[in-house]
């Protein structure tokens, strides 16, 4: 288990840039008090994170209230792709809730429907009808849902598989965890769906029959040697009913060779089987693409969609084809807060914010920065660090025990304690709690991000000291 973020203030070197200030102890003494308020009436799951106490957010900064502020490099867990507190979202929620309209159930309003013809214009065929929901868990079990129902109406009862990936994310609710790709996290549900499968991840640290330092690693050799493992596992194609991969996992960054994928649509295709992006944390231009699944250059018949697509407020959904959105009737698929008008409204001026800044662009560009000066932290710590991988503006880095490829928790832990008393905030170590994640918003300059990968390099030097 890794380390936790111990309740004790320590001294820490002052910082002041036009970027960062650190002028208190860390934590700061002060916000003590409201850690353990919060340990006292949260429960446990809930103090995981470091001992930031949020105040207020901007841009791509966090303060407390006690005089401090951070270059944010967590987006707050992949949403804020617009900035924290971005004015025209603000502007945009703020205008819904002095208009008089803060709920509505399924009723219709015009703050949706423009929402739902904007999503489906932004959108690539056939995504050309949407589901607005709330939580990225919600969009993730009404996806599986909907393929069940899918592949009922194609081959029966026996069509109803929903294979996922080993280490994928997906959620926390019952269904969405049992899609997800760690045993630990669901042996509390016991009874698993013998119908919710897991295979390997094309790309994944931890296969080495995946290892992708092999001359054929992303050509068709590397999707038959999938598809043995599909066969040994007794997964039958008339079975399948959807494919339900993360676009990128979430944990690592990590993306599916492009021709794998390819060779995957093809399959699909030939046995009428579904193919489900989860695009919760991957979506709105966070990758250098609108959607991260057109790095593949596939076309998608689900996306589930979260995070990003307001860089704010509580909204999900699940975009994908009409005959497949449309298989339920008037009032069989409904959710109370489905299209929240002032989430919608955020959402509507978030999606204009990031295109008329060109952010998806931006974000591209400042990916190659980000790569360029991870490649030089790489090639000055490369006994610790055994992965990096990542699109745009998300990056992954696995750190290891030294000379070796098993993770190691503790030293990814310090890194990111130090990061944070120097004023760069990262969320807890990842995957295992080993992997550090670097997704600032995607507003982030190149300074500001350039400083937070000098305070990073810093801060992984003295972790190893």
């Amino acid at each position: 288990m890794a380390k936790s973020f111990k309740m004790e203030s320590v001294e820490v070197e002052m910082v002041e840039t036009p970027n960062r200030r650190i002028c208190t102890r860390i934590p700061a003494p002060e916000s003590l008090p409201v850690i353990e308020k919060l340990r006292k009436f949260e429960p446990v799951s809930m103090s995981g994170q470091p001992l930031v106490v949020w105040d207020k957010a901007e841009g791509f900064n966090v303060y407390d209230k006690y005089g401090n502020k951070w270059i944010d490099f967590s987006s707050g867990v992949l949403v804020t792709n617009a900035g924290h507190s971005n004015p025209a979202v603000k502007r945009a929620a703020l205008s819904m809730i002095e208009h008089g309209l803060m709920h509505n159930y399924c009723f219709p309003t015009e703050i949706r429907s423009e929402l739902a013809e904007k999503l489906v214009e932004i959108s690539p065929e056939p995504l050309n009808k949407v589901f607005l929901l709330t939580t990225g868990s919600e969009a993730c079990e009404c996806a599986i849902k909907l393929a069940r129902t899918y592949g009922l109406t194609k081959g029966g009862r026996k069509k109803i598989k929903i294979v996922t990936f080993m280490e994928d994310f997906h959620g926390r609710t019952m269904g969405s965890q049992m899609a997800g790709g760690s045993p630990s996290a669901k042996e509390w549900i016991v009874n698993l769906d013998p119908d919710m499968n897991q295979v390997p991840f094309p790309n994944s640290y931890y296969y080495d029959w995946a290892d992708e330092s092999r001359a054929d690693y992303s050509d068709d050799r590397c999707f038959e040697t999938w598809m043995g493992y599909l066969d040994s596992q007794g997964i039958k194609p008339e079975q399948i009913a959807a494919f339900m991969p993360e676009t990128f996992q979430g944990g690592w960054a990590q993306f599916m060779p492009v021709g794998f994928v390819k060779r995957l649509r093809k399959f699909c295709d030939d046995n009428d089987i579904l193919l489900i992006f989860d695009e919760v944390q991957a979506g709105f231009g966070r990758s250098g693409k609108l959607y991260s699944f057109q790095h593949y250059d596939v076309k998608a018949d689900l996306v589930c969609l979260g995070k990003g697509v307001s860089s704010s407020l509580p909204l999900s959904g699940v975009i994908g084809r009409q005959d497949v959105l449309d298989l339920y009737g008037p009032n069989k698929m409904t959710s109370t807060h489905t299209g929240n008008p002032v989430c919608c409204a955020a959402a509507l001026a978030n999606i204009k914010y990031i295109f008329d800044n060109k952010l998806i662009e931006k974000s591209e560009e400042l990916g190659y920065v980000l790569e360029k000066r991870l490649d030089e932290i790489i090639a000055r710590y490369p006994e610790y660090i055994g992965n990096c991988k990542g699109k745009g503006l998300v990056k992954a880095l696995v750190i290891t025990k030294k000379n070796s490829r098993e993770i190691d928790p503790d030293l990814a832990h310090d890194i990111v304690r130090i990061s944070i008393e120097k004023g760069l905030l990262f969320f807890a170590p990842v995957g295992a709690g080993s992997t550090i994640k670097v997704c600032p918003p995607l507003v982030i300059t190149k300074e500001a991000l350039l400083e937070g990968l000098d305070v990073l390099e810093e801060a992984i030097g003295s972790a190893i000291g």
